[in-house]
């Protein structure tokens, strides 16, 4: 006789539409076929099994939602048959729907580790090839996706490593396929790059397990684990020396989030092999790890304390919980399968020493309450305590003493006050005929009749619109006194400068030297500041040619000659001369004067009769007179306007 096949597990979507009555029959019904198909020999299994697949289907099924769900608290009875069939059809016939990568890491996602651990290693053992093919095929998968960086899709690959890690956490053998080669490794870092929370906490999670896996396989790969600390110090390294932020590597996340240095020598020192070059490793990587910081404290709106019991009691325990967040978060990043609540309680069972509690974690060691307790446990809501109130009596307490002033019992007081009176506010002013009207307060006649009589319309007062008394303060006379010795200290530095440049020298000598003590006199100003100002107009030409500019011309002329044209006693001086005839400057002059030739010394037409000077000027007096001049076009222009500007 057959036993009848069992009905795949439904999803949560068809789970909400079924009635409770007819749920719980399933679950029964489900229960009852898991322990009849146990119960059967190992050859009647094996023969139920090959007439239908729908073991591996309900199997599959059901550890896939509940890993999705785990919430799921109507399923709860059925999670230790579904986990003895399952490891059943492992040893016994290994369906190729159950050695899928996927479906072993939801299994070691809703199943402890001392149960799936060994159940997995066995499977790597005797259908390796199946089980690692899965593997194979998302390493092909992911390794393009994480070296593409931003440009691949990253929500694929923070699903993918987060669903992978518990299959990490409980396998070995996965751990060392991974690492096999170095693509999927240089992939991780390459993808940590992006500034992304939620997929950079899957890769540290993801590099943590994979490296620590090196030490729980069997034999232990030592070589492999000192291969991999290597290329995480060069990669570390490498981001150190380039342009982005040595704190922001995945090595120095790694380090400083997670205890891996201290799982790490803790056991290769149980196991003999803590060699003297894997201790210097480790200790490299110490030197990456980032100095303490707190996390930013959250800000949340507290309540106001009214001195009602309920209220307090719900605050203490929202501080409470407020100083176990942090290490509930950081706990969480390496455990996403881990409640809050069930976090929180490992803390306290710990001290809140976070580091023990994940090294406890990783070992299977809790104490036997954590073990056996829900992983999937949340914070627990508040709970409300009832507040009693004391209704016990009381002796009336003492009166406050009243306070009095000097203004009890006045007429405010007693509300006897004449309102036309009182006035809110400032007081109104009367108008001018009314204080006009008022004769004990009105001004005197008489002195605004003499006030107006010794005004003057016409006289003009002084304009005193820029005085500095009268503008208001617009007029900075402190900044003006500030810019001028500035440009003082500006003058002196600048010509110091160029008459020397030693003098601004940064040694001791140049500073004792007398140039020096005179420099500082003047400005009043400290040797740094002399050599500062030095260093920098060395720096900026632009101020340097501004200087130039400003100071080339100090207000020294050593002569001033005169360039008036005066007349001479022979009618011949120019506008260039200062006296008439020869013998003054060599050289050629403005050309407006008969007396001088082209390059001539003292040549004149009105000399001496009979001198070589005298007959050579005489000679070349009109031959150069187009060139002085240009008489004729003024003289054509003068007759052409006589006419009333027509030719002809």
């Amino acid at each position: 006789m057959y036993l009848p096949p069992m009905a795949a597990f439904p999803k949560a979507a068809w789970r909400q539409q079924l009635p409770l009555q007819e749920w719980e029959s399933l679950v029964h019904a489900w229960t009852t076929l898991c322990k009849a198909y146990l119960d059967l020999s190992d050859d009647d299994f094996g023969k139920q099994t090959a007439s239908h697949a729908s073991l591996a289907a309900f199997s599959s099924t059901f550890v896939c939602e509940v890993a999705r769900s785990p919430s799921i608290s109507e399923s709860t009875s059925l999670l230790r048959p579904v986990f003895h069939l399952t490891s059943r059809l492992l040893r016994q016939l290994a369906p190729p729907a159950l050695l899928d990568c996927s479906f072993l890491a939801d299994f070691a996602r809703i199943y402890p580790k001392r149960r799936t651990s060994p159940l997995i290693a066995k499977l790597y053992d005797s259908y390796s090839a199946h089980a690692e093919a899965s593997l194979a095929a998302l390493k092909k998968l992911l390794v393009p996706i994480l070296d593409s960086g931003i440009k691949g899709d990253l929500k694929l690959a923070e699903e993918k490593l987060v669903s992978l890690g518990p299959l990490l956490h409980v396998s070995p053998h996965a751990c060392v396929q991974l690492l096999a080669g170095s693509d999927f490794f240089d992939g991780l870092v390459t993808c940590f790059k992006v500034m992304n929370p939620p997929l950079r906490r899957a890769i540290i999670t993801t590099t943590y397990l994979c490296v620590v896996g090196l030490t729980e396989a069997e034999p232990p790969k030592w070589s492999m684990l000192g291969d991999q600390l290597f290329a995480l110090r060069a990669v570390a390294e490498e981001h150190r020396l380039g342009p982005l932020n040595a704190n922001d590597s995945l090595v120095a996340e790694l380090v400083t989030a997670t205890p891996l240095l201290k799982v790490l020598l803790k056991r290769a020192e149980e196991c003999g092999a803590a060699t003297e070059s894997l201790r210097k490793r480790i200790a490299v990587l110490e030197s990456f790890k980032k100095g303490p910081m707190a996390r930013p404290k959250r800000l949340t709106k507290r309540k106001m304390d009214k001195g009602k019991g309920k209220e307090t009691v719900r605050n203490v325990q929202d501080n409470m919980h407020v100083h176990h967040l942090s290490q509930i978060t950081h706990i969480q990043d390496l455990f996403p399968h881990l409640g809050a609540g069930f976090v929180s309680k490992c803390l306290a069972a710990y001290n809140d020493d976070a580091e023990q509690v994940v090294a406890n974690l990783l070992s299977e060691s809790l104490p036997p309450h954590l073990a056996t307790a829900d992983t999937s446990e949340t914070l627990s809501p508040h709970q409300d305590v009832s507040h009693q109130p004391d209704l016990a009596p009381r002796p009336t307490p003492p009166q406050v003493p009243a306070r009095r002033n000097v203004f009890d019992d006045d007429e405010f007081d007693r509300l006897s006050a004449d309102e036309s009176k009182v006035s809110f506010g400032k007081k109104p002013k009367k108008s001018a005929d009314e204080l006009l009207k008022d004769k004990p307060t009105a001004p005197n006649k008489a002195a605004i009749l003499s006030a107006l009589a010794s005004f003057d319309s016409d006289d003009d007062e002084r304009d005193d619109t820029y005085d500095a008394a009268d503008v208001g303060g617009t007029v900075d006379t402190m900044n003006q006194e500030a810019d001028e010795v500035n440009d003082e200290n500006e003058a002196s530095l600048f010509r110091a400068y160029l008459s020397d440049e030693s003098i601004f020298g940064r040694d001791a000598g140049t500073r004792r030297g007398v140039a020096r003590t005179r420099l500082r006199e003047e400005t009043g100003m400290t040797d740094e500041s002399i050599e500062g100002w030095a260093v920098m107009l060395a720096r900026s030409p632009q101020q340097k040619r501004r200087l130039e500019t400003k100071y080339a011309f100090a207000g020294q002329q050593a002569q001033l000659e005169r360039t008036a044209w005066r007349a001479s006693r022979t009618g011949s001086a120019t506008e260039d001369s200062d006296i008439d005839g020869g013998g003054g400057r060599s050289g050629r002059g403005r050309g407006h004067g008969r007396g001088r030739g082209r390059g001539g010394r003292g040549g004149n037409v009105a000399g001496p009769a009979g001198e070589k000077e005298t007959e050579a000027a005489r000679r070349n007096k009109e031959s150069n007179k187009g060139s002085r001049a240009n008489h004729n076009r003024r003289d054509a222009r003068a007759k052409k306007m006589a006419r009333g500007g027509f030719a002809g």
